[in-house]
This record gives structure tokens, C-alpha cells and sequence, in this order.
């Protein structure tokens, strides 16, 4: 196939679809009135509240009621085709708010889970700035069945799914829809320390049928790139304070341990350790309102479900794996910068570490320190990542961040790691976001680092003898010292048709971060990504983006490393919440010294949820590309698919598959082929008790995982944990013994966990 045939396919669908949708898009119009950034004042209940999913309590009489929603998504401030009252009120303790859904009770989707763990059900949504700054917001989901999905938004980071909030929440259904009651503990918030509070809020509802429709109480001006800037602001709470007092989160784990091994002389067998057991605390302690000091001794960093496999056959880089501890969560919002300097799971595994965080005015602070036992090295080169254990070493960080108004910040981060050893690594940075206009903001990071190695004979035997920075020093670990910089600098159109971002960035040769992850260096970056989004008023196509991507990239010196030249098309239908796109790439790059010019990826992805107990996802691609350790070019393949499926409302099944091959381009010698598969199973028998059984099955290394687990969960940092973790793989290494699959590696473990609060 030529080059401007595979060229002329991508650039005519995108021209067509454009023509078409200029011929029918249109804006949508308005008949009702809209809340654009209203104000609501709310008044302290005068009755008991209790958390059932009833409103039948006295202390709603008193609530504020709000009931004029507009369909926000995928419509444009529509008129909300189902009625949603919201009634809001507080007391000493905590703030309450209560849902009230019309609708037919036989569509409503619901799923009986553990928490954070329903998807594509019907919601309703509570959404909380408290500093009013933009920055950071409380995002708090309920379905119909009472079950909570919470998350922090930060205006560097966007949602972080895996944070957790203390809080309460039941839900009803009723004749006519489904009735939900949240209280939130002013203990669990934080906010400004003064007589009055003036809050951003909204109220939302989700109601996912055919398309995932979204109803707000505030307009949604989709030409303004300030997500909370738009909300409402609720005032007349008064005389509450934030979080204080203490809070101890003991832990005890036991495990029991067992591996295949073969002793000197005799048979291979399997060996069991003897059953251990250990003691962790942590504390949390309130200074003031808006600073707290958090500190764990001994803690159990280990993640109760381990991390879904990737394909890395052909990456040279160290992978990078999502934070789920919950010491990290207290906070988090405060340590987010554009680059990864501080990336938590670089703190590994340690023996003691502390945290405070807080807020004085409009300036957010983090400090962080801890003590570890193994801590991982990442060495970042031009084209590949080294990675390995480099022993104990203590980690510090301090974060400030200060809100300027308008949607704009300024900030700093600060990290340094010494190593028992010796060797250390410091990073200083300065980073912003300016807003300045309703749909243009420029944003950037600027970070000095300097490194001095560790000595570390024994890791250098397996160390490969590279130098970087034009031969001025080496990947072995000798006690050098350089200096090293790096820079992110963005200026960004967001708006309701046209966006784009113009990104400059670079890293320097002798850039290295020993508490974050940035796992390349030395290269300057130039690239433009513009999209434009058309709206439509009825058909299949609801919306459709066509988009580009360009980015030039060049070695330190000036050299040219490589060019990306993508062009691609996003279509959202309106049926069976079905969202697919297509791209097509051509690149150019230059690999350990040989210039590959004739690259190209095309491909395709395919999301929908045709009903409310089955969802699929399907995506391909085909390639010319790298083998990157056998050096010559391939012809690539790839596919997965997954597929979700609830029989009933408290069983989820969750299977994905994922294939990669590749041959040579020239002799189609076949270079590498495998798959990954999994399957979650979970079980929701109470609100509290859940069994979750994951199958993996991992080509590649010819291995098996199960993992059986039974969970009783009062709450997000209270709950028992009891299962295993078991290892095959298919044994082809011991001589006078046949191969078949063995039971390499078994873990028996239980954790339980509860938190005393004062």
C-alpha cells in the first residue's frame, strides 16, 4: 500500500465528516431560565437528621430546596427531560444533603457493590469547593442503592479516583424513581477557619441510557475552561469548624508464605514458610483547623489487589502503576505538579514515615518525610529506563502552592533523597497555572535537579556500560555529580467547539529524579494537539471531534530524535452509549543511532453499554514500527477487548484480553507473540461483605495468578481482609524432571484494620 493512500484515507474521512457536520450542527437553544452561578443561602436544621434514604426526618423541613435542572450533557443547558429536587441543610456536626429522582423505576440501573466499585449506574452527585479557589474540589457520587464513589479533583490533575473521604450516604427506591441522603462530617472536610462559609457547590444527576445524559442545577457554559468557576456559591453555614482531634488507624497482618525450590541433590518441592505476623500504626492529628500532621509506623504498604499486568515485551522504559495506598490520600491534591516529581510509590517500602498538609488562606502546604527499607533507582536515558533495588535511603518532600484568583496559582516542590549508602538526589521547581481569559490559560514547570550517586559495586556488575551527556559520565553507580534541568511550558484554548494545546518541554541529558518518574531525558519537544467538537440535533452521530496531533522531537543538541504526525476522529452515537475512534499516524524517528523513516500506526477503539447489565470495550492497531531489542522494523498488531457483565444487581464479571505481535518487515520472522488475559469476579452479599476471585493468565512469562479475597468493609479505612495469592507457572527447568505446570509461589494473608476517631 502506498504512503499517500494510507495518507489520503484518515485525511478524507476527517475533511467529510467535518463538511457534513458543518451542513447540520447547530447550537442548542434555551427556553427556561438558567442558574449561572447562582447564590443559594441555606439555614442549621431544626431537627435530627438520620442517614436512611427516607426524608421523613423534621430536620428537612427546614432544608433549602432547589429544583430547576438543566441537561448539561450531552445537551446544551436543555431542559431537563425528568424532575430532581435537592434539599440542603447542616447542623453542628455536618452538612446534609437529600436527592429526590423522578423517574421510572423499571429503567433505573443500580449495582449492589463494594464501594468505588459500580460503574454505568444511575447517580446523583455532589460536587464542593470549599476555598472557593478552583483548585481542589470533593467530588461525591451515590446510586440507588446508597453505594459511594468519591473522588478529589485538582485543577493540575483533574479526579483522583482513588481518594477516599469519610462519610455517609443511603439511598430508596420509591414508585416513582429513587430517593438518596448524604451527610458529610465537617470533620471529614477542609476549609477556612472563619464565622460564615461561602462554598462553590452543585448539584448533579446521572442517568446513563441510551447516552449518558447529565443534569446540574448551574448552567454549563462550555466556552468556560473554569470547571468550578461555574457553580453555585451556598452560604449561611456558620459557626462549624473543620476536622480536628485525633485519629489512630492500628493494623495487624498475618501471612503465610510458600515457593517451589530444589535443594542441592533432591527433587524439586514446595516449601512453606512459617506463618508471620506484625503490628502497624498510624496516627492523624489536627494542629489546627486547616493543618494536619499524619505518621505511620511499620506500615503495610502492600496493595491488597496486585496490579493488572502490562505488555511491556517491547518498552524499554520502567512501567508506571496507579497509587491506591491510603496514607497518600490525606493531601494528595497538594504534592500534583505537571511533571511527576513526586511520584509516591517511589516511597516503597518504608519503616516509618509523616506527612503534614493543610491550607492557611489561599496557600496550600505539604510537607512529607519517610524512612524506607528498598528503595527503587530509576537511571533515565535518551531512549531507555534502568531500574533497580538501591537499599535504605530517606525521602523528603515539601510542596507550597498559592491560589492568585481568577484561576490562577503559583507554586514550588522541593524533594530530596539520601541514601544510607551515600548518593543523594534533589529536585526544585517552580510551577503555575494562569488563566487569562475565559477559554486561554498558559501553564508550565520549570526543575533544577542535581544528583550525586550512590556507590554500589554489586548493582554494577549489572549495569550495561553507558554514558550520556556526550561521553561526560556514566550509568555506573560511582559517586558523579551533575546538575540537571528540565522545563513544561503550555499556553491552551479550551472551549466548547474549537480547543487546542501548544506545548513546549524539554529534559536535559543529566536530568534524574530519584522521587518521581520521569523515566526519559535528554530531549526538547514542540508539538500542537487541536480538536474541534460538532454538536448535532438528532441522527446516530450526537458528536463528533475531529483532531491532530504534531509534535517534533529533538536530542538535547539539536539532532533530531523524532516526528509525529497524527490525525484521528472521535464520534459519540446516540444509542447504546457507544463512543468509537479512528487515527492514523506517520512518524519518523531516530533509534541508537539509525533513522527510521517510514513509521506508521493505524487504529481503532470501540466503547459502548448496550443495556444496564453488559458493556464491551474493542480496540486494534497495525503498525510499521521498532523492534527495540532486536533493532530492525516490524510489523505490528494489536487487540484487546474487555467485556463487563452484571447477571444481577450484586455480581459483576470483568474480563479483558490483550494481544501483541510482532514480525520483522523485512524477512516476516516472527520477533514476539502472547496475550494477557484477566477476570474479576466480585460478589456483593451485604453492603459490608464482598468475595472477589481475579484470574490472570500472563503468555508472555507462561504464568498464572489467582487471587481469592473476602473483604468486610465498615468503612474505607476500617475492614478485614482475608485471602490468598497463588502462582503457576509451567516449569521447563529442571533436567531429569518433566515440565509441566507447577504451583510456584503461594501467599496466604489477612489484614485487619480499624480507625479510632476522637
Amino acid at each position: 500500500m502506498s504512503t499517500s493512500y494510507r495518507v489520503g484515507i484518515p485525511l478524507l474521512f476527517v475533511a467529510f465528516t467535518t463538511l457534513y457536520l458543518f451542513s447540520t450542527s447547530s447550537l442548542y437553544s434555551q427556553s427556561q431560565s438558567l442558574n449561572v452561578r447562582p447564590n443559594l443561602s441555606i439555614q442549621r436544621s431544626t431537627g435530627s437528621i438520620h442517614i436512611d434514604g427516607k426524608l421523613g426526618d423534621h430536620g428537612w423541613s427546614s432544608a433549602t430546596k432547589v429544583a430547576d435542572f438543566i441537561e448539561r450533557n450531552p445537551g446544551d443547558n436543555l431542559p431537563a427531560d425528568v424532575h430532581t429536587e435537592v434539599y440542603i441543610a447542616y447542623d453542628e456536626n455536618a452538612l446534609y444533603v437529600a436527592y429526590v429522582c423522578h423517574d421510572d423505576p423499571s429503567a433505573i440501573r443500580a449495582t449492589m457493590s463494594q464501594r468505588d466499585q459500580w460503574f454505568g449506574d444511575d447517580a446523583v452527585v455532589l460536587l464542593i469547593d470549599t476555598y472557593g479557589t478552583a483548585t481542589v474540589a470533593y467530588e461525591l457520587f451515590v446510586n440507588p442503592y446508597g453505594i459511594q464513589k468519591d473522588m478529589l479533583w485538582t485543577s493540575v490533575a483533574d479526579a483522583d479516583a482513588s481518594y477516599d473521604l469519610l462519610w455517609e450516604s443511603a439511598a430508596q427506591r420509591t414508585s416513582d424513581g429513587y430517593t438518596v441522603e448524604i451527610s458529610v462530617p465537617f470533620s471529614s472536610l477542609r476549609f477556612p477557619d472563619r464565622p460564615e462559609q461561602a462554598w462553590k457547590v452543585d448539584f448533579w444527576r446521572n442517568r446513563p441510557r441510551e447516552t449518558m445524559k447529565q443534569y446540574s442545577w448551574t448552567a454549563n457554559d462550555r466556552n468556560e475552561q473554569c470547571w468550578p468557576c461555574q457553580w453555585g456559591t451556598v452560604t449561611g453555614i456558620r459557626d462549624v469548624k473543620p476536622g480536628k482531634g485525633i485519629e489512630i488507624l492500628p493494623s495487624f497482618v498475618a501471612s503465610q508464605s510458600g515457593s517451589l525450590s530444589r535443594p542441592d541433590g533432591a527433587s524439586s518441592r514446595f516449601e512453606n514458610t512459617n506463618p508471620e505476623g506484625e503490628l502497624a500504626l498510624g496516627g492523624k492529628y489536627a494542629l489546627t483547623s486547616d493543618i494536619t500532621v499524619e505518621a505511620t509506623y511499620n506500615p503495610d504498604f502492600s496493595q491488597i489487589e496486585a496490579d493488572a499486568a502490562q505488555i511491556d515485551v517491547n518498552s524499554t522504559i520502567a512501567l508506571m502503576y496507579p497509587e491506591r495506598r491510603p496514607f497518600f490520600q490525606e493531601g494528595s491534591d497538594i504534592f500534583r505538579t505537571l511533571f511527576n516529581s513526586f511520584y509516591t510509590r517511589t516511597i516503597n517500602d518504608p519503616i516509618f514515615a509523616a506527612k503534614m498538609t493543610g491550607r492557611t488562606g489561599k496557600t496550600t502546604i505539604g510537607v512529607l518525610t519517610a524512612y524506607e527499607e528498598n528503595t527503587p533507582y530509576l537511571i533515565p536515558l535518551p531512549e531507555r529506563s534502568l531500574l533497580f533495588n538501591s537499599g535504605k535511603s530517606t525521602a523528603n518532600v515539601v510542596r507550597v502552592s498559592h491560589a492568585l484568583g481568577n484561576d490562577s496559582r503559583l507554586g514550588m516542590i522541593l524533594t530530596d533523597r539520601r541514601w544510607d549508602k551515600g548518593g543523594s538526589g534533589t529536585v526544585a521547581a517552580i510551577d503555575g497555572d494562569f488563566r487569562l481569559s475565559k477559554s486561554y490559560s498558559i501553564d508550565g514547570q520549570y526543575i533544577g535537579t542535581h544528583t550525586r550517586e550512590l556507590f554500589d559495586p554489586e548493582a554494577n556488575q549489572y549495569m550495561e556500560g553507558m554514558r550520556f551527556d556526550d561521553g561526560k559520565y556514566s550509568t555506573a553507580l560511582d559517586e558523579e555529580k551533575f546538575y540537571g534541568t528540565g522545563l513544561i511550558s503550555r499556553f491552551r484554548r479550551q472551549a466548547r467547539s474549537w480547543s487546542f494545546t501548544l506545548d513546549y518541554d524539554h529534559v536535559s541529558p543529566s536530568y534524574r529524579t530519584e522521587t518521581g518518574y520521569d523515566p526519559l531525558n535528554d530531549y526538547r519537544n514542540l508539538s500542537l494537539y487541536s480538536q474541534y467538537t460538532f454538536y448535532t440535533k438528532s441522527g446516530l452521530i450526537e458528536r463528533i471531534i475531529p483532531k491532530t496531533y504534531n509534535l517534533k522531537r529533538w536530542f538535547w543538541n539539536g539532532s533530531p530524535k523524532a516526528s509525529i504526525l497524527n490525525v484521528g476522529t472521535d464520534l459519540q452515537l446516540r444509542t447504546a452509549q457507544t463512543y468509537l475512534s479512528f487515527y492514523y499516524s506517520k512518524n519518523t524517528e531516530h533509534y541508537l543511532g539509525t533513522r527510521y523513516a517510514d513509521l506508521w500506526e493505524t487504529g481503532f477503539n470501540v466503547n459502548a453499554r448496550p443495556t444496564a447489565g453488559f458493556g464491551f470495550g474493542l480496540y486494534g492497531s497495525r503498525s510499521r514500527g521498532i523492534a527495540r531489542f532486536a533493532l530492525t522494523e516490524t510489523s505490528e498488531s494489536n487487540i484487546g477487548f474487555s467485556v463487563s457483565l452484571k447477571p444481577f444487581d450484586r455480581l459483576i464479571v470483568e474480563s479483558d484480553l490483550s494481544y501483541s505481535g510482532a514480525d520483522d518487515w523485512d524477512s516476516e520472522t516472527e520477533l514476539f507473540s502472547g496475550y494477557i488475559s484477566r477476570s474479576r469476579f466480585l460478589y456483593q452479599a451485604t453492603r459490608a461483605l464482598s468475595l472477589r476471585v481475579i484470574v490472570q493468565y500472563n503468555d508472555f512469562a507462561k504464568a498464572w495468578d489467582v487471587d481469592p479475597l473476602v473483604t468486610y468493609k465498615v468503612s474505607p479505612f476500617s475492614v478485614l481482609y482475608v485471602g490468598s495469592s497463588s502462582n503457576y507457572s509451567y516449569v521447563d527447568f529442571y533436567q531429569d524432571e518433566p515440565s509441566k505446570w507447577r504451583l510456584t509461589s503461594r501467599q496466604f494473608f489477612m489484614k485487619l484494620q480499624y480507625l479510632f476517631q476522637t
